[in-house]
């Protein structure tokens, strides 16, 4: 596996990787789809966009968008978000990625990732960013509203990179 920019051709896969998240409805807090268009000008509008390349295929199996989670004084600290193709989850390319995008920060100057929003109920991905040295800020109850219409918790993560 790869983790590298993204580049122009990756785009089509990237969006239908991203698409498969946001219509689950139970991680992304985005609802709108992403197009050819909006797709191009999201990932480009990024500090960094990744995607893990399977050496051998040449498949794309995820993503990650890395931006700043605020701006001046909290400029610092940046967020990110994860996708991995439905699938082949389960192969460890989400580890993959959250390590390279730690790296990543770091190397784009910012001393905090953040994780703002991670779904309680998003048992995988809590005991990954664990697993990564991430350490949870709270709970908010009621943060995020599911696809289903009920609000489950969310746990706030961050790390020092």
């Amino acid at each position: 596996m790869t983790i590298r920019k993204y580049t122009e051709a990756d785009l089509g896969e990237m969006i239908r990787i991203w698409n498969d998240v946001v219509e689950q409805g139970i991680a992304f807090p985005q609802e709108d789809f992403l197009d050819e268009v909006s797709g191009r000008e999201f990932f480009a509008a990024q500090t960094f966009s990744a995607v893990a390349e399977d050496e051998e295929t040449g498949r794309i199996c995820g993503l990650y968008i890395l931006h700043p989670n605020n701006v001046g004084r909290c400029g610092h600290i940046c967020n990110a978000s994860y996708a991995v193709d439905t699938s082949l989850r389960g192969k460890h390319i989400g580890e993959q990625l959250v390590r390279h995008c730690i790296k990543q920060a770091g190397l784009e100057g910012y001393r905090v990732l953040q994780f703002n929003a991670v779904v309680r109920t998003n048992i995988h991905a809590r005991h990954l960013y664990e697993r990564c040295g991430f350490k949870q800020l709270g709970t908010i109850p009621g943060g995020f509203r599911m696809k289903d219409g009920h609000y489950e918790d969310i746990c706030p993560y961050y790390i020092e990179v």
